[in-house]
Formats: structure tokens, C-alpha cells, sequence
């Protein structure tokens, strides 16, 4: 793990994190299915706002730990500074142990609280179910930031889908006992469906925990058995550099404390968001908030998963290049993340807004009249997302922390005062809330790329990053839409009309990406996982 990152291989790197992200997406996807048809939209909103509570303690606790911890590795790496490396994971565990021990303890004891705050009671259960999960999540994020600052993102990539998977049988089996056991005690009290919901979100936290546990022990395990090697490179260290535990403490905070802010923006919006719409709306919406929050949210969350995955990956690489003062190589870098990042983000967008009733219709059983709704005006938050995302985390490598804080409190200041106006001029509804987060993420986008552009003279190659994916979704997004209606009208399926039209919109997309000219042999052939498209375009006759 300590050899030198390689100029474009966090794009394997984040390819082999966002191919597990989209696993991790799919699985979650798949196992909401059932507990929603379990629990209800009822139950599925009390769900949301348990896990909304529980998003912001972790965020505050921990989530920011594997981008400072790799980030902090691999610049000290770069140097070949090992033993400094070593005290960073030291000094990072210390520090999960005191924030995750405090994030869980709050959690626990502020849960009344916290559903009382999001008018929503019967959270309070789901909520203190997820405590414990607080405090396993902070550790596991020091040993997810140690691999991917060395580099490697499969330990990362491997616990979090075991991580899910254990995750999805659990919450399935869990929600489905306690909803009964709260159906029960509804119908004895005649309750309604309170304590269904409640239970029912319960057993879907107590899968979170037991997912999160999982990849703790995996990720234990690995660290263990690279130890040895690890003390052995102490003893060879040779750089003359052994920094004190303070400072390096207090690196490791000063990195962790700008991003923090800057993530809790993204994560308080939510919040905020389900606060301000609940205060308008002034009746109970858990069903509304449950096709928002259970549905479209979801399946939004499955493509901006690469962003993610992307962003966690050109981290260590970007960190490298700042450590070594090399310019041109961080504006390299950036606008390969960002132009790898828009070709899968933009078509997906196309793709759930032409297909987001069939999609609904196939993944869940209820009424989806307002989940389809929501994704048609709703769905280029993919492309807003994913931009934004990697934008934050481009700038967080390169070592500017600040800048995406002071971004995304402008960002979040415009999105309040927006949707307020929004919900109470013009009545919008829970679309009001839809399009008010795209304004969100649009402005965050818009500031993030004018920040790159001071920075590093960054000028991104607007028709092969942009047009080109825009002009080929299109093409993409009405064949889809036209082999789906083919399809359907023979088969009366569905299910095999969505996934046909996906597979094939796939393939158009990718040939008239090439057509175009958004993607030729050169820019593939850069990287070993481009080669290996090349050699599979090239078989199935879309490359010539």
C-alpha cells in the first residue's frame, strides 16, 4: 500500500469505489423495496427522520474521518514519511473514541427531543436504536481513510458491501417482527398505526447497526494483517521527520473542521428542509414525506453514488500532487474526475426523468403518482449533485478546506430563503421542496467551479465534458423511451420493458457518445480500465 499513487489512478480507484457505491445503492435500493411494502410510507418517513437525526451525529462524529485520515496519509506518504503516518492513525483513533463516545451518548438521550423537534414522535425509538451505530462508525471511518490513503479503495470498496448486505437482511427481518409486534399493539389500543411505524422503523435501524458492525470486523481484520508490514517500513523510515502527537492532532482537526462544516450543510439541509415544509404543511405527512424522502430521494442517491466514490478517490491523489507543489497535475486531475464524473451523471439524469414511472412501478407496490412526479421535476439533481460533490472534493485535496464551507453556507442561505419563498408564495408543495434542494446544489456547483478556476487556472473542455453527454442522453433518452413503449405493447411486462429499455439505452448512449466525439480511443486508453473498454467496445463493434 505505500507505493506512489500513479497520475490517473484514482480513476481506477474511484471506478472500483463507485462500481461498489452503485452495489451499495442497488442492495439498499432493493431491500427498501420490501420494508417499505412492510412498514408503509408511514413508516418509511418515521425511518427517514430517524435516519435524518442520526445522518447529522454521524457527520459531526466521524463521517468526515476517512477523507481527513486519507488525506493526511497520503500526503505524508508522498513524502515517505512513515512513522508520521502511523501517529496520524493513532491520533485518529483517539479521536473516534472521544466523538464517536459523545455522538452516541446524545443520540441516546436526545432522542425524545429530536422527534419532538421534527414533529414526528414516533422517531424517538428508531432514533436510540441507531446510538450504538454512532459510535461503531467512527472507528470504522479511521480504518477506511487509512487504505484510501494508501491508495487502495477495495477494503473500503468490499466492507461496504458487506456492509449492506448484512444491513438489508437484518432491517427486512427486523422490521417485518417489530412492525408486527407494533400492529399489535396498535389494534389492543386502538393507536392507529403509531407504534407499526415506530417498531417498524426501529427494526430497519437496528439493520444499520448491524451492517456498520460487519465492516468494522472486516476492516479490523485487514488492518491486522498489514500491521507487520507496516511497523517494518517505521523502522526503515529514512525522512528525518517525526512529528509531535499535538500537532498532528491538531492537523487532524483543523482538516476534519472545515469539511465539517462543509458537509453539515449538505446534511442539515435535510433537516432543515422536512422543518420548514412541516411547518407549512401543518398536517400530518408522513405518507408525503415517505414517497420524498423513501422513494425519490433513494433513487437519486444510486447514480450520485459515483460522485461520492469518485470524490473519496481523487482525494489521496490530489493530496499527493498539493504536497509535492505540482500544478499542473491538480489541474489535471481535476478535470479528468470531473469529465469522468458528467459522463455518467448527466445520462442518468435523462434516464430517471423519461423512465421514473415505469422505474417506480417496478420497485414499488403502492400508489407511485407522486414519487414519479417528484422524479420527472426532480431528477437533475443527479447531474447538480454529482457536480457539486466533486467539486467539494477537488477542492478539499488540493488542500483549499475552506473554500467548500464558504460555498456551501452561501449555497445553503439562497436554498432557506428560496424555499420559503417557494412554499409560501407560490404554494408549491412538496415540489417546492424538490426544486428548492436542485437550486441548492446549482449554486454549490456554480461556486465551487469559479473557486477551481482562481485556484488552479482550471478550465474544464465544456464540449467533450458537457454538450457531447447532453446531445447523447438525448438521443439516449428517447430511444429508451420508445423501445419501453415497443416492448411493453408486446409483452405487457413491465418490469422486462424498464430493463430492456435501460440495457439498451446503455449502449446507445456509449455509441453515440463516441459519434459525437465526447469520448474517444485516446482519452480511454490513458488508464487500464479504459483500455479494457476499448478492448470491450471494440468486440461488440461500438468502437472501431
Amino acid at each position: 500500500m505505500g507505493k506512489r499513487i500513479k497520475s490517473d489512478s484514482f480513476i481506477v480507484q474511484g471506478s472500483i469505489l463507485a462500481i461498489a457505491g452503485i452495489v451499495v445503492r442497488i442492495i439498499g435500493l432493493l431491500y427498501r423495496i420490501p420494508l417499505t411494502n412492510i412498514i408503509g410510507e408511514g413508516g418509511i418517513g418515521v425511518y427517514s427522520t430517524a435516519y435524518s437525526v442520526y445522518n447529522i451525529l454521524l457527520l459531526i462524529s466521524s463521517y468526515t474521518l476517512p477523507l481527513a485520515v486519507s488525506r493526511l496519509v497520503a500526503s505524508r506518504l508522498a513524502l515517505k514519511q512513515y512513522i508520521n503516518t502511523r501517529r496520524i492513525f493513532i491520533c485518529a483513533c483517539f479521536f473516534a473514541l472521544v466523538s464517536g463516545g459523545i455522538m452516541g451518548i446524545i443520540c441516546f438521550l436526545g432522542a425524545d427531543s429530536f422527534a419532538a423537534l421534527m414533529n414526528m414522535p414516533q422517531a424517538a425509538l428508531a432514533i436510540k436504536t441507531l446510538a450504538p451505530t454512532i459510535f461503531i462508525m467512527a472507528f470504522l471511518g479511521v480504518l477506511r481513510g487509512y487504505f484510501q490513503g494508501h491508495g487502495t479503495m477495495i477494503p473500503t470498496a468490499q466492507s461496504q458491501v458487506f456492509e449492506q448486505i448484512v444491513n438489508a437482511a437484518v432491517s427486512i427481518i427486523a422490521g417485518l417482527l417489530l412492525f408486527r409486534q407494533g400492529a399489535a399493539m396498535d389494534l389492543a389500543q386502538g393507536t392507529g398505526d403509531y407504534y407499526s411505524s415506530a417498531y417498524g422503523a426501529a427494526g430497519g435501524t437496528i439493520g444499520t447497526g448491524a451492517g456498520a458492525a460487519t465492516a468494522f470486523m472486516f476492516c479490523t481484520v485487514l488492518y491486522t494483517l498489514q500491521r507487520r508490514p507496516a511497523l517494518k517500513r517505521c523502522v526503515r523510515d529514512g525522512s528525518g521527520s517525526t512529528e509531535r502527537y499535538p500537532l498532528l492532532m491538531k492537523a487532524l482537526v483543523m482538516t476534519i473542521f472545515p469539511v465539517l462544516l462543509s458537509s453539515t450543510v449538505y446534511q442539515i439541509s435535510s433537516i432543515i428542509d422536512q422543518g420548514i415544509f412541516g411547518a407549512y404543511i401543518q398536517t400530518d405527512y408522513k405518507s408525503i414525506w415517505g414517497a420524498y424522502s423513501g422513494k425519490y430521494t433513494v433513487l437519486i442517491h444510486v447514480p450520485t453514488a459515483i460522485a461520492s466514490a469518485l470524490g473519496s478517490a481523487v482525494i489521496p491523489a490530489l493530496a499527493a500532487s498539493a504536497a509535492k507543489r505540482d500544478s499542473k497535475d491538480l489541474a489535471k486531475k481535476s478535470g479528468l474526475a470531473i469529465r469522468f464524473n458528467m459522463f455518467i451523471a448527466i445520462p442518468a439524469t435523462v434516464g430517471m426523468a423519461v423512465l421514473a414511472r415505469p422505474i417506480m412501478d417496478m420497485l414499488f407496490s403502492s400508489d407511485n403518482t407522486l414519487a414519479a412526479g417528484l422524479m420527472m421535476a426532480g431528477s437533475s439533481a443527479i447531474l447538480f449533485t454529482a457536480l457539486s460533490t466533486i467539486g467539494n472534493s477537488v477542492l478539499q485535496g488540493m488542500g483549499n478546506i475552506w473554500i467548500p464551507v464558504r460555498n456551501a453556507a452561501i449555497a445553503l442561505v439562497s436554498h432557506i430563503a428560496f424555499l420559503a419563498l417557494i412554499l409560501w408564495v407560490f404554494d408549491a408543495g412538496i415540489y417546492g421542496v424538490v426544486i428548492a434542494n436542485i437550486f441548492f446544489y446549482i449554486v454549490m456547483s456554480v461556486l465551487n467551479i469559479i473557486s477551481l478556476s482562481r485556484k488552479i487556472g482550471y478550465r474544464q473542455n465544456i464540449y467533450k465534458t458537457f454538450v457531447s453527454p447532453l446531445v447523447s442522453s438525448a438521443i439516449m433518452g428517447l430511444a429508451a423511451w420508445l423501445i419501453y413503449l415497443g416492448v411493453h405493447a408486446v409483452s405487457g411486462s413491465n418490469a422486462l420493458s424498464v430493463l430492456l429499455a435501460v440495457l439498451l439505452g446503455v449502449i446507445i448512449y456509449l455509441e453515440a457518445l463516441i459519434l459525437t466525439g465526447g469520448i474517444v480511443e485516446k482519452d480511454l486508453n490513458r488508464v487500464e480500465i479504459g483500455r479494457k473498454m476499448v478492448r470491450m467496445l471494440k468486440k461488440i463493434k461500438l468502437m472501431r
